[in-house]
């Protein structure tokens, strides 16, 4: 598409924002009660803000103008920001981490695939060469440690030399063994028409019976292959079926991925010319203009002193840097204005003094309707309200400097979309003046001095001075307190990054993250969700929830700096489900998409490494010093139930399992917004572990499931035809989608990998593919069954989450009630007792 295009999609884009900011800042001022109605308003908001980051993401990655991308960046993460914040209010209200929409949709005229958070492509585009930069220096530690990653494909094993003669040799008979099978066939079937026309004898053979039976046969072939076109034809018209090139590349689709490319280039281009402008554009004006506006500021400061000084008979006292100096008098204020200030001022000062006489009288009678006051408001803000957000005010900011520059702009000039230099002079105006009003400060301070001591014979008073300095020492002091308070002992502070990031390579506590991408995680929309919860009846999440969850928790606020710090703050994530279901893919995703370090601290993976109280406080030191100094970071800990054994296999007790249980909620104290380190846990047995430490640690905990029949009919489809299936009528993919209930991703990947191999894909063209031979590999293997299932869902009700939800759909507000009042009279029970 040309920037024409991108640009008409930036304005739409830009207009439903600033509807959608006005009917939000109408909806936080008025309280609500009805929960249904809250979740609604919430999901709308939502919803339409996800359609307008998909619109802003490919705006962002596309549009080559590079002050346009300034502001489309700062837009774009506010406008993330808020879908998090949505998120935790709805997390929130309904107590459960899992929301449909399917009413709300349907309303919209959205399909779920619209739901899909997309992950901005700028997370990796804008360092990429420090990401391939680490991963060569990663490559190279592991080769010359002897740790080098084996390659997935099969290793050739050495034959020798009597075997190979011996499999030429077999191969050989086996193959004048079919020539001979064959001639022997090409002898008998001569013989039998030899034998079926002596049979025959003297009968004469009738031409047109023979004639008419052929013109048959062809007849019924000829109707039953046009019968099958029309039918195929009628089930893609219908969409029951895919058209026949469906799954080839077009020739569009390749243009259009070569203009990406282009627009990339050019992108980088412009952004190249921009930086060197911005250096160019501020020396012309420090040259020209700067000389000017030294002059006219010192000009206007000195009538101040003047008009001051005639009107209070004194000079007046110039502004601290703290306070802002000169620039805190002058905000866009002509000298007339800010002598009709000072005047204001002093009248104000006078009035203030009258009015604190009559608020001491007021206040004792105040203090008695003020305690009726309370109870009513107590009462009225029984309604909800929506939280306050950080992140309006950053989109409302954007969208005031779109309407007031970019909206009406012509643009007709600029055909190239390079940087408009008039914009660059405007900005480099205000920092020239900032830094010139820096020094004209200090010369015009030094000024007021020497006007003080020569005309007025004023000196400064000792005491304010006195007052300052003590304040300032005193404040000095509180900070260096603090700052002694939240610092940690640095037991590595005579070592580099690079040898601590040598170290962790070698021990393996930094390893190489798969390269899978978060959409490699396939699923279906859970279509339902809506319907049975509104029977009472609580849904499993599908894989495409918990895909959107990752997104949302993991990767948005690892991939943006500003989300992270200002958005709702998750620590530490739990991926709990059954083995195979894609937990470790989910963690790998995390990292390719953002670009971040994977540490490794699984039980397994730490034991026998660091020994003992000094060794381990070491190696954690060492993990969160490097995680934070190439940030982003996770820190996945694999089989994370076995950090929180009830009881230690004696099978297990030498690997010290339990080492990281009490290390554990420190690091997480330690973790501040401005640290981008996720720390997540994967388990596939949550129920062998302490459950209330287990719960103090991980802030969120998502319930992945074993694949649904939409999933597993997704599933089977793609991988079939990943692995270089076709998928023909021969094949019945429902009847294997039905079949394998039960059976998660790894089990179906597992089998496909078995069953097309390079011998069986080649045979495809007179062989197709059959139900039953996926069928026959899956025998072998064994499912996930309800019980577990149901074991996870038990599990997953007794953590904090899971209780909050079940306290709220069996009413549980009563029974708070009922609890806080048997606990009032048990201490008044205690109390009579100790009197």
């Amino acid at each position: 598409m040309a920037s024409a295009m991108y640009n008409k999609m930036w304005h739409q884009t830009q207009e439903a924002l600033n509807s959608l900011l006005d009917k939000e800042s109408q909806k936080v001022i008025e309280p609500q009660r009805n929960q249904v109605f809250i979740f609604q308003t919430l999901a709308t908001f939502y919803i339409k803000y996800v359609q307008i980051f998909r619109n802003l993401e490919n705006v962002y990655d596309q549009i080559v103008h590079p002050q346009k991308r300034i502001l489309i960046r700062k837009i774009l993460d506010g406008v993330m920001g808020r879908i998090l914040e949505l998120k935790n209010e709805m997390v929130e209200l309904e107590l459960t981490e899992f929301h449909y929409f399917d009413d709300i949709l349907q309303d919209l005229k959205l399909a779920p695939q619209q739901l899909d958070i997309p992950i901005p492509k700028y997370f990796l585009k804008e360092k990429l060469g420090v990401i391939k930069e680490r991963e060569k220096i990663l490559a190279q530690i592991l080769a010359d440690s002897g740790l080098q990653v084996p390659d997935m494909k099969r290793p050739v094993k050495g034959v020798s030399l009597e075997e190979a003669v011996r499999f030429i040799q077999v191969a050989e008979r086996a193959r004048q063994g079919r020539l001979r099978a064959m001639f022997m066939k090409q002898i008998f079937l001569r013989e039998y028409r030899a034998r079926h026309t002596r049979e025959l004898g003297d009968k004469i053979a009738d031409v047109g019976a023979a004639a008419l039976r052929i013109q048959k046969v062809w007849r019924g072939f000829h109707q039953c292959r046009k019968t099958k076109r029309h039918r195929e034809k009628e089930m893609v018209f219908l969409g029951m079926s895919p058209p026949p090139m469906f799954n080839d590349v077009s020739a569009t689709i390749l243009q259009a991925e070569k203009v990406t490319g282009l627009r990339n280039e050019v992108q980088m281009k412009h952004e190249k010319d921009y930086r060197e402008a911005l250096v160019t554009i501020k020396g012309d004006l420090k040259l020209i203009e700067g000389p000017d506006i030294k002059e006219n500021l010192q000009d206007q400061i000195r009538r101040w002193f003047i008009e001051c000084r005639n009107l209070t008979g004194t000079f007046p006292d110039y502004p601290d840097v703290e306070e802002g100096g000169s620039a805190v008098i002058f905000s866009n204020k002509t000298p007339q204005q800010v002598i009709d200030d000072i005047i204001a001022n002093q009248e104000d000062e006078e009035k203030n003094k009258r009015k604190k006489k009559e608020k001491k009288a007021k206040k004792e009678k105040d203090k008695g309707k003020e305690k009726k006051t309370k109870e009513k408001n107590k009462e009225e803000d029984q309604g909800w309200k929506m939280s306050p957000s950080v992140f309006l005010h950053m989109m409302e900011e954007g969208n005031t400097v779109y309407k007031d520059i970019w909206k009406n702009k012509d643009e007709s000039g600029n055909f190239h979309q390079d940087y408009d230099p008039e914009m660059i002079r405007e900005e480099n105006r205000k920092e020239l003046e900032s830094e010139i009003r820096a020094q004209v400060d200090e010369l015009m301070r030094q000024e007021l001095k020497n006007l003080k001591l020569a005309v007025n014979r004023e000196k400064e008073l000792p005491a304010r001075t006195r007052k300052q300095k003590g304040g300032k020492n005193e404040q000095k002091g509180k900070k260096g307190k603090k700052e002694k308070k939240g610092k940690e002992k640095d037991l590595t502070a005579d070592r580099s990054i690079e040898s601590l990031y040598k170290e962790l390579v070698e021990e393996r506590l930094l390893i190489q993250p798969l390269k899978v991408n978060l959409s490699d995680y396939i699923g279906e929309y859970s279509y339902l969700g809506t319907t049975l919860r509104q029977v009472a009846i609580e849904p499993m999440p599908s894989l495409l929830d918990v895909r959107q969850l990752i997104a949302l928790y993991g990767i948005l606020p690892l991939g943006s700096a500003t989300v992270h710090e200002k958005a709702p703050f998750v620590k530490s994530l739990l991926l709990a489900g059954p083995s195979g279901v894609g937990k470790k893919m989910l963690v790998h995703a995390i990292c390719t998409e953002t670009g971040a370090n994977l540490f490794n601290l699984s039980s397994a993976n730490i034991a026998g490494k660091y020994p003992g109280k000094s060794g381990l406080q070491m190696m954690l030191h060492m993990v969160l010093k490097v995680a934070r100094q190439l940030q982003p970071s996770v820190v996945w800990i694999g089989d994370t139930e076995k950090t929180f054994y009830k009881k230690v296999p004696s099978a297990e007790r030498m690997m010290e399992p339990k080492r990281l249980k009490k290390q554990l909620p420190k690091i997480l104290k330690l973790l501040k917004p401005n640290d981008r380190i996720l720390i997540v846990g994967t388990t596939h047995r949550p129920f062998d572990a302490e459950l209330q430490s287990f719960c103090r640690v991980y802030q969120k905990i998502i319930l992945v499931p074993r694949p649904d029949y939409a999933s597993r009919l997704v599933l089977w489809r793609q991988l079939i035809q990943h692995n270089g299936g076709v998928i023909t009528d021969a094949l019945n993919v429902s009847c294997l989608a039905k079949v394998t209930d039960g059976f998660t991703q790894g089990h179906i990947v597992e089998v496909i990998k078995g069953v097309l191999t390079d011998r069986r894909v080649r045979q495809q063209i007179q062989k197709p593919l059959v139900a039953l031979e996926f069928v026959a590999a899956l025998s072998s293997m064994s499912p996930v069954y309800l019980e577990e299932e149901d074991s996870f869902k038990d599990w997953y009700a007794k953590t904090p989450m899971g209780k909050k939800r079940n306290l709220a759909l069996t009413g549980g507000n009563t029974g708070k009630k009922r609890d806080k009042g048997k606990k009032k009279e048990k201490k008044g029970e205690r109390e009579k007792k100790k009197k």
